[in-house]
């Protein structure tokens, strides 16, 4: 039978469609709060192990995936360079990514990126990287700081790479931040950010967290409490914003601390966060008004993500969990690792999840996790990862620009959009393209005042154009509500001169009056600035600032931090008005004779943590006759896990530095080996430092009483040599300490 050759072509059409298969990821142990949709849009096998995302121009998502993290309960692989960076796309259009591409291959555990300046910016330590995107291929890339992070552990590195609304790209875990401009890139220090992820409101404060403490965040714009080398802030930065760890987990999840007292409770559910990471403030515009800048938080270990409500006190932030006894979303499934949170073009919250059953760093694991590991399996969930969206079920999308059709003139409209990622793209579109032809238009924008969230991008893209001026900022800071007119003074001392000290002074007293809390604290801040160009009117005002909000923790934080230009000769008149900056300004007198600094100006990159040194030192030395898992290998050396010789720290510094030989009793058994344990003692390649690393490891990874040994310590140890012979015996050493 002859076939028609329409058919023949149809065929063919039909036979190079795209395939659009879509995994199907059951949710049934998963509980969302009430009123919201929770949906999987990516998982296995078009990604695994995904640890942080952003979105293209397009709305597609890029993810970086972290292969060999935990790959096994040793973390053996995690060197090996199967990392990649992939780009999900959604083919057909129903909200759930069908395909997957590899932009990026080879990368040893790659931890983050993010778009910006036309490419991409990631991370593969030690290195920051930023490349170039065409056709999604990489082209001409260049290295941003080959000092970004340490080698280590990836749960004590540098991450993050979030642009702030002041147009620098900040990082947790970190001090340093990142711009560029003119085609150069300008690193410069800042304050050191929590320990995974990090985020912003709208108004620009920074909000971050660390394994115990589920939000912390700054009470001011960034630098603001830095400016003066020689002053180290007490207050306003790394503040806890809410005392209250509690979680509330559906199940009996396994946490790495379990057998310690206080970390379960009677039902063995862990009681307080002790893995957070990954915090978002919800700016999408999309949820119901009361979820407006709400803070979500990860909680891998117990398979949830908390929701936390702000308030603003105008010199404080505070925090308050949404609900006792429940959280926004919780889930039985142990798979569930929630590690980052992105706010979606559409004004959906995205979820990363790694989906690992292991994620304690080996460095960091104890005995018990990896027992509890082994029983429950969770050994096993290692080739999985996938992306959830969560959306209220009333939400109407937000369309996503079509960046590359929009006009300028489009771009500054965007910058009213009620989606915060919406509007952060489009100042920066203006920002690195320097599309200075919209000035006119920004600076329309930037007065008006029916917008102040607006009104502070048009300021800052304005700032980014280097198109600000004065007599702007002056007439903004004077008819603008609060937060508007606190970003104005911040932006004012630009333009600090004599000539302008009497028109400034006369604005700050008209602000002054309007006694409103957030004004005042950042005309204190802002006052040494003209302070070290006019003396008068500013000592008044300072003086009246001080008066009024003396006794406040971060007014005096705000004023010493803006002295730093400040001439010694003022400075001395400030310390003898018997007020309470007294002591603060003595403070920095004494510090400027004595050129010590805040440490953040002097440190060049993070160093490396002690256990995830004292790890790989463990493994190039002691693992072949011990173990990696310090489970012993017969007829070599004799178990660490539980042995008594560990928990008497003293003792395992002693048998590191001199050796031991047997016989030995472990847990009760004998163990008679015909050789010693060398020493390390006369081993030159291995400082006091060193030593302190392999105890500081060793103690955590296989003894449930964690300790340390400071190297000052090993230091002294060096001297206590064995009486009996070349190395210890077990008697010996236990007389020592009793």
């Amino acid at each position: 039978m002859r076939i028609p050759f329409c058919f023949l072509l149809f065929l063919v059409f039909i036979a190079c469609q795209p395939s659009f298969e879509e995994p199907k990821t059951p949710l049934d142990d998963y509980r969302i709060e009430e009123g919201f949709n929770l949906e999987v849009i990516a998982s296995e096998p078009l990604l695994k192990a995904p640890v942080a995302m952003d979105f293209d121009a397009k709305g597609r998502i890029w993810v970086a995936e972290m292969t060999e993290f935990m790959s096994d309960i040793d973390g053996d692989r995690e060197d090996y360079p199967t990392g990649t960076i992939k780009i999900l796309e959604d083919l057909d259009k129903d909200g759930v990514m069908d395909h997957s591409k590899v932009f990026l291959d080879s990368l040893v555990l790659p931890r983050a990126l993010a778009f910006a300046y036309g490419g991409l910016l990631y991370v593969e330590p030690p290195n920051l990287w930023f490349v170039e995107i065409e056709n999604d291929e990489p082209k001409n890339r260049v290295l941003v700081d080959s000092l970004y992070a340490a080698e280590g552990n990836p749960e004590h590195q540098p991450n993050g790479l979030m642009m702030n609304v002041d147009n620098w790209i900040y990082n947790a875990k970190s001090h340093f931040r990142y711009q560029r401009k003119n085609g150069e890139w300008i690193k410069e220090p800042t304050s050191f950010r929590g320990q995974w992820g990090i985020s912003q409101d709208n108004f620009g404060r920074l909000y971050y967290n660390d394994n115990t403490r589920q939000l912390i965040g700054d009470y001011m714009l960034p630098n603001r409490l830095i400016r003066n080398q020689n002053h180290i802030p007490k207050s306003g930065i790394s503040e806890l914003l809410t005392k209250d760890q509690r979680v509330y987990p559906l199940h009996a999840a396994a946490v790495n601390r379990g057998y310690e007292k206080g970390i379960l409770d009677a039902d063995s559910l862990l009681v307080n966060v002790t893995a957070a990471c990954g915090p978002v403030v919800y700016r999408g515009g999309a949820f119901p008004e009361r979820y407006d800048q709400n803070v979500f938080v990860c909680v891998p270990e117990a398979n949830l993500i908390k929701r936390n409500v702000l308030t603003f006190k105008g010199d404080s932030v505070l925090a308050k969990q949404a609900w006792q006894g429940k959280e926004f979303l919780a889930s039985f499934d142990e798979g569930f690792r929630p590690v980052s949170l992105s706010n979606g073009p559409d004004g959906s919250l995205y979820i990363v999840d790694m989906h690992r059953g292991v994620l304690g760093h080996h460095a960091y694991l104890s005995p018990y996790l990896r027992k509890k590991a082994k029983e429950m399996q969770l050994d096993t969930i290692v080739n999985y990862g996938r992306i959830l969206k969560v959306d209220d079920q009333n939400m109407i999308p937000s369309k996503i620009p079509d960046w590359e059709l929009l006009s300028d003139s489009e771009l500054v409209v965007l910058l009213k959009h009620s989606n915060g990622w919406i509007r952060d793209r489009a100042q920066h579109y203006l920002v690195y393209k320097q599309q200075k032809g919209v000035v006119a238009e920004l600076q329309k924008l930037t007065i008006d005042s029916q917008n102040p969230i607006a009104q502070i991008h048009a300021m800052h893209t304005l700032n980014g154009l280097e198109a600000l001026t004065y007599d702007l900022l002056k007439a903004v800071a004077d008819k603008s509500e609060t937060d508007v007119a606190s970003h104005a003074i911040v932006l004012l001392e630009e333009f600090a001169s004599v000539e302008r000290a009497s028109d400034t002074g006369a604005l700050f007293n008209d602000l002054l009056l309007r006694n409103e809390l957030s004004i005042d604290l950042y005309l204190a801040s802002t006052m040494g600035t003209w302070v070290s160009v006019s003396k008068d009117p500013f000592m008044t005002l300072l003086n009246d600032l001080e008066k009024k909000h003396g006794d406040n923790p971060i007014f005096q934080e705000a004023i010493l931090s803006g002295m730093g230009e400040v001439p010694n000769t003022v400075l001395d008149v400030l310390k003898d008005q018997d007020n309470s900056l007294e002591k603060g300004i003595a403070k920095i007198l004494e510090q400027r004779i004595k050129k010590k600094i805040n440490p953040i100006f002097l440190k060049k990159a993070l160093t490396e943590d002690t256990r995830t040194k004292g790890s790989k030192l463990f493994r190039q030395i002691c693992s072949s006759c011990h173990g990696m898992g310090g489970e012993g290998i017969r007829g070599m050396a004799p178990p660490l896990v539980h042995s008594e010789h560990i928990d008497e720290v003293k003792n395992l510094a002693l048998i590191i530095l001199h050796g031991l030989k047997g016989p030995v009793h472990v847990n009760g058994k004998l163990y008679e080996l015909n050789h010693a344990m060398p020493g390390l003692v006369n081993n030159k390649t291995l400082d006091d430092k060193d030593i302190s690393d392999i105890i500081s490891y060793v103690s955590n990874a296989f003894s449930d009483k964690p300790k340390g040994l400071r190297p000052a310590k090993i230091k002294e140890l060096r001297n206590e040599k064995p009486e009996k012979g070349s190395e210890y015996t077990e008697e010996e050493l236990w007389q020592r300490s009793k």
